[in-house]
Formats: C-alpha cells, sequence, structure tokens
C-alpha cells in the first residue's frame, strides 16, 4: 500500500487554510521533536526516549499507556526507553502523537460537546475500529488511532464556529442530515478535510492522514478497491457509530444492515468485545451508553414488534 501516494492524490497540491477565526492549539515541542527525530533511520531508542522525558506529562502518559490492558504485557514497563523497546519505533510514535493531539485539544471549551462524553465516544469507536481492523485483516494500531483522532477537530470548531453548529443541530433534529454533508454545503470543506490537511501539516504518517481524510466515507468504503482493507476502512465504519451530535444519523441501521452482507461480522459479538475492552480501560460506566447497550435494545425492540404481530 503506497499510502503516500493516496496521501497526494487525496490532498492535491491545493493549500488548505482554516478561517481566520480559528484558534489550532498546538503540539507539544517534545511531541514535534519525537517526530522529526523518529523519521530518521539512524536514531536510536535511547536518543528518543531522551526527547519524550524532557516533558515529564508525555512521559507518564507514556507509561500509563503501555501499561494499560491495551497491550497486556506481562511486566510493569517503568521508563520510557523500555515502552519504545516493547512497542518499537512505529507504534511508539503513532501512540504518542495520539495522545499529543487529544491532550492538546483536552483544554478547548464547546458549549456544543460535552468533552468528557466526546472523548468516551472517541474511545469506544477506537476499540470498534480495531476489532474491525482485525476482521479486515488490517494494521489495528493505526486504525485505533486514526479513529481515536477522527474527530479532534470538532471542539475547536464548534467553539470557533459556533452559530454554524449550532445551525446544523437545530436542522439535524429535524432532517437527520449528515454533518459533513452538511459541512461542504455552508463552509465550502468539512471536518475530515481539515483534520487531513492539519495532520499533513504536523508530518503525521500518510496512513493516518487518509484514514482521517476518509472516515465519513461510510459502507461505501468497503467497495473501494483501494481501501476496503485497509485501517481506513475500520475507521469509516467506526465514524457511523452514534454519537453526541449524531454525524451519520443512519449509521447505527447501516451497521445493522451490515451483517446481512458482511458474514464475518456479527456486531453484537463485535459490541460485547469492545465493551469490555472499553470497561477495562476506564471508560465511562455511568454516563456513556455502549453500543452493546443500544444493539441490545435495538434486538429487544425487533422482538417485542415480532410479538405484536404474531
Amino acid at each position: 500500500m503506497n499510502w503516500k501516494q493516496c496521501r497526494e492524490d487525496l490532498l492535491g497540491n491545493e493549500t488548505f487554510e482554516l478561517p481566520p477565526e480559528f484558534k489550532l492549539p498546538m503540539l507539544p515541542q517534545a511531541v514535534s521533536e519525537f517526530n522529526r527525530a523518529s523519521n530518521d533511520e539512524d536514531v536510536t531508542i535511547d536518543q528518543l526516549a531522551l526527547i519524550l522525558e524532557t516533558d515529564s506529562g508525555l512521559t507518564i502518559e507514556v507509561l500509563k499507556m503501555v501499561n494499560s490492558s491495551i497491550y497486556g504485557f506481562r511486566s510493569k514497563i517503568s521508563s520510557v526507553k523500555q515502552a519504545i523497546n516493547m512497542l518499537g519505533i512505529s507504534r511508539t510514535k503513532t501512540s504518542v502523537l495520539t495522545m499529543a493531539v487529544k491532550q492538546a485539544m483536552s483544554g478547548c471549551q464547546s458549549k456544543l460537546i460535552n468533552l468528557k462524553h466526546f472523548w468516551a465516544a472517541n474511545m469506544e469507536r477506537a476499540i470498534f475500529a480495531k476489532e474491525i481492523a482485525t476482521l479486515l485483516g488490517a494494521d489495528v494500531e493505526i486504525a485505533y488511532a486514526a479513529s481515536m483522532l477522527q474527530d479532534f477537530m470538532l471542539p475547536v470548531l464548534t467553539s470557533s464556529m459556533f452559530e454554524q453548529y449550532t445551525d446544523f443541530v437545530d436542522q439535524n433534529e429535524k432532517d437527520r442530515i449528515i454533518l459533513t454533508a452538511y459541512e461542504q454545503k455552508k463552509l465550502g470543506w468539512d471536518h475530515a478535510v481539515a483534520a487531513a490537511h492539519i495532520t499533513h501539516k504536523w508530518e503525521f504518517p500518510d496512513d493516518i492522514i487518509c484514514s482521517l481524510y476518509l472516515h465519513h466515507k461510510g459502507l461505501a468504503i468497503l467497495m473501494d478497491p483501494t481501501y476496503a482493507k485497509t485501517p481506513a476502512a475500520a475507521v469509516a465504519l467506526s465514524a457511523l457509530l452514534p454519537d453526541a451530535m449524531q454525524q451519520s444519523p443512519q449509521g447505527f441501521k447501516q451497521l445493522i444492515q451490515l451483517q446481512s452482507i458482511w458474514k464475518s461480522f456479527d456486531l453484537l459479538a463485535v459490541a460485547q468485545q469492545v465493551e469490555e475492552q472499553f470497561y477495562e480501560m476506564g471508560g465511562d460506566r455511568v454516563h456513556h451508553l455502549t453500543l452493546k447497550r443500544r444493539v441490545e435494545k435495538y434486538q429487544k425492540d425487533v422482538e417485542n414488534e415480532a410479538a405484536i404481530c404474531t
């Protein structure tokens, strides 16, 4: 897979500029330095570890992440150098970039988005994308990272462009429109396009950039011979999960329908695995309505309707 060529095809040669009222948070200096250094074939793990260790917050997050249940290492990892050795440079880079963006965006205030609920939904989507990537035989790490980042622009966009996104919420309650279609009509671009251009500017890996650009392609991506078996497809399916802004109003129904087309895909079975991992990683047990609970409710409603008909 030539991700560089895919990125060039998707983004083209045109420069992308956000509105002047949009204020994009900066990534920590240690992250930018780590990103550049990790692209050097001659860089050593010792050198990379030293860069990360200049940022105490990032060091804590790296150790917290590598010791989480998602990786399942038997012994506790106690140093950044050990973490990079266990994960590898490529995986560490992806994880560091993901954590840095989340950290940078966590300080944003939005009247339309509750950040606690927002990141809980993103975590569930990321775990879901990882499970779908496994079914597709695609890179699970890229699927997880790109899905976690797929909507990272929305807190800042809804804050900087409050009136436009409030209008979307009002329209969506009546007409059930897709967010990216609304953005393209009103703004001439959408948050998927913006995310891809911004992460390209930040020198993110091309597979993540492409996955962000394509994350609202829906089920149609499974018919695309270029992307159908890639993490981009897993991310696009994860974007169909319900969220607070209802970006894809028919997404849940489309996932239900997908089961009749894709025999290896059992939505409830996947949802059960996702919920288990979601709670293991500290997901919100009180306020977040998990995919598993949504599927179970749907199935119960179907059973009740069938009982009434008979």
